[in-house]
């Protein structure tokens, strides 16, 4: 199993703009045209500007797919503003990206890659260890209210974290802007449109256990808040997505179209093989894990695919028997799929399950030659636990993807 190596980092307290660096063992291969990203405390004196602590705008990340999409947000608001009078560009707004750190040591070594990348368009990234034990939340939280209470916009990736719909109820900001935290985000403006609580799409039961019921006057705020405003209010919410919504009345949508990514890496060299991107519907407990190593080894044989991405929450005995099973090469990207697939190498054609990335991928990629599929998740693979909207939220995720091939599972595809 391959991993391109993470980015060294300096040991750093709760709150400092550098993240400490994970202990995950040895160190691990590269992976190849992914070179490491130099450290640095502060943007180089290439005319950009750093965001100030107290800046106006606050964003809230915790996966390297919203913080990514943050600073996709950043790049689209700068275009829009135009040139300044001078004719030089125009600088990107004063933005603090907090990163509310996770446990698993994947996501938080891509998210250390993603805070460098944050750094290196000129923006202020602080590091929260927000889970680091039974009174980090307090301590988080006590530390990011001044911020709160001064910021005049707050950008936020996860609407149906708790964490953050507990910030969102301490802010004073008008302005609140959503950017995509992946397919979730089609289910959060679903939810909303039809006033209903937010849970997630693959939560099974009626989400109202003890851990709910005390967490339900936060989450109701934090609606409220996420909710339009009537015609004339001063308080507006917008969307940043690359995905395929429709937005209730009153909520701003401006297209992630992925412009960053492609001015800033790429484009890919593009190799013969096909990959095919890992999914954690096995570790969310919506696919049965046989089914799924099944269905990855048809689709390997039959599109001749050598390599496997591994989704960041994939575990490792899956990964480690997937590849025992398949033979494919298992990479765990050490950033967001979006930008490993634009820097390349990559594979002709990109295999995937119902995902973020056939809805991502095709804007990344625009202008190569690379193809992307999707292939359908068979009712008969889910589990007895998984929530009764699984099948169709998977079935909306796969049938609204732009510029895919879809690939549908037989039963001849299963014999190879």
């Amino acid at each position: 199993m391959s991993s391109p190596e993470g980015t060294r980092a300096a040991a750093a307290t709760p709150g400092a703009g550098i993240p400490p660096q994970e202990t995950t063992g040895s160190p691990a291969r590269r992976l190849l045209g992914v070179p490491r990203q130099r450290h640095r405390t502060a943007p180089s004196g290439d005319g950009r500007r750093a965001a100030a602590p107290d800046s106006a705008t606050l964003a809230f990340v915790e996966s390297p797919v919203q913080l990514l999409n943050v600073l996709e947000w950043a790049h689209a608001a700068t275009a829009e503003d135009g040139p300044a009078a001078d004719g030089h560009a125009t600088a990107p707004p004063a933005l603090t990206v907090v990163v509310l750190s996770p446990h698993d040591p994947m996501t938080r070594g891509q998210l250390r890659r993603m805070a460098e990348l944050a750094r290196d368009e000129g923006h202020t990234v602080r590091w929260e260890e927000a889970r680091g034990g039974p009174t980090a939340p307090m301590r988080t939280i006590g530390g990011l209210t001044p911020l709160l209470r001064r910021a005049h916009r707050v950008v936020i990736g996860d609407p149906f974290s708790r964490y953050v719909q507990l910030l969102l109820t301490l802010t004073k900001a008008r302005d609140l802007v959503v950017v995509d935290d992946g397919t979730a985000t089609m289910e959060f403006i679903s939810q909303l449109a039809r006033g209903e609580r937010l849970v997630r799409w693959h939560r099974h039961g009626s989400g109202r256990g003890p851990r709910d019921l005390v967490f339900a006057p936060f989450s109701a705020t934090a609606r409220r808040r996420l909710t339009p405003a009537p015609r004339g209010g001063r308080r507006t919410v917008g969307l940043f997505s690359s995905m395929p919504v429709e937005v209730p009345p009153g909520v701003d949508v401006t297209t992630n179209e992925f412009a960053w990514t492609r001015a800033r890496f790429g484009p890919p060299r593009v190799m013969g093989a096909a990959d095919i991107v890992g999914t954690s519907l096995v570790e969310t407990g919506v696919v049965d894990a046989d089914r799924y190593l099944e269905a990855v080894g048809a689709l390997a044989r039959r599109h001749g695919a050598t390599r496997y991405f591994a989704h960041r929450r994939e575990s490792t005995e899956k990964l480690r028997r997937l590849a025992g099973e398949t033979g494919l090469e298992v990479v765990r990207p050490d950033l967001p799929l979006e930008l490993i697939a634009r820097r390349g190498p990559i594979g002709r054609l990109i295999v995937s399950f119902p995902s973020t990335v056939v809805h991502t991928l095709p804007l990344a990629l625009v202008g190569t030659q690379v193809k992307v599929a999707v292939c359908d998740i068979d009712p008969q693979w889910l589990t007895a636990n998984a929530s009764p909207r699984a099948q169709g939220f998977l079935d909306g995720v796969t049938g609204t993807a732009r510029d895919v091939q879809r690939l549908p599972f037989t039963q001849r595809m299963a014999a190879g």
